[in-house]
């Protein structure tokens, strides 16, 4: 039972993936699908599950492009398989997706890279500009913030990091 992994959905940065490779992701908290996640949609399935934890990992990039103004303005998911033992529990809330990683996340847990496409670059500068105040509860920063949920993140290949890399800088 050890050797059970577990689908995390870990939000970064463009700069955040020039370092995977040499000295894996560094994050202290990422989503899943939670037993809290699982009770709040009890109707949903696990593709539907892993969607809603997937699509708040990509909430989460926001702020991390707010605190890093010279980062590519694109969104960051990285779709990682960890042992069970290097997920922590996070927020107990019902409805969570929060876990907690014990350590950086090795690239070879990585079962693929997820990036904004240039067409997601205006709105998502125009969110992470204004995420902190729509965290704070501002209606029309959150209108901001949710219109770039319009946009899917693309898929990429591990194998793919250096071609996308390049691509999104």
């Amino acid at each position: 039972m050890g050797d059970e992994l577990i689908r995390v959905y870990v939000p970064a940065t463009v700069p955040m993936l020039t370092t995977l490779r040499t000295e894996g992701l560094a994050a202290t908290e990422a989503h899943a699908v939670t037993p809290a996640l699982r009770e709040w949609y009890a109707e949903g399935d696990e593709e539907e599950l892993e969607y809603v934890a997937f699509t708040r990992a990509a909430q989460d990039a926001l702020p991390l492009l707010h605190d890093d103004p010279t980062a590519p303005r694109r969104r960051v998911v990285v779709s990682v398989d960890l042992p069970a033992g290097a997920v922590g529990r996070g927020d107990t809330e019902l409805g969570s997706s929060v876990v907690r990683l014990t350590g950086p996340v090795p690239v070879s847990a990585v079962a693929a890279l997820h990036v904004d496409g240039a067409e997601a670059v205006a709105d998502v500068t125009a969110a992470a500009e204004v995420v902190t105040t729509a965290l704070a509860g501002d209606p029309d920063a959150q209108f901001t913030v949710d219109g770039t949920e319009d946009h899917e993140l693309e898929w990429y290949a591990v194998s793919e990091l250096d071609l996308l890399l390049h691509a999104a800088t």
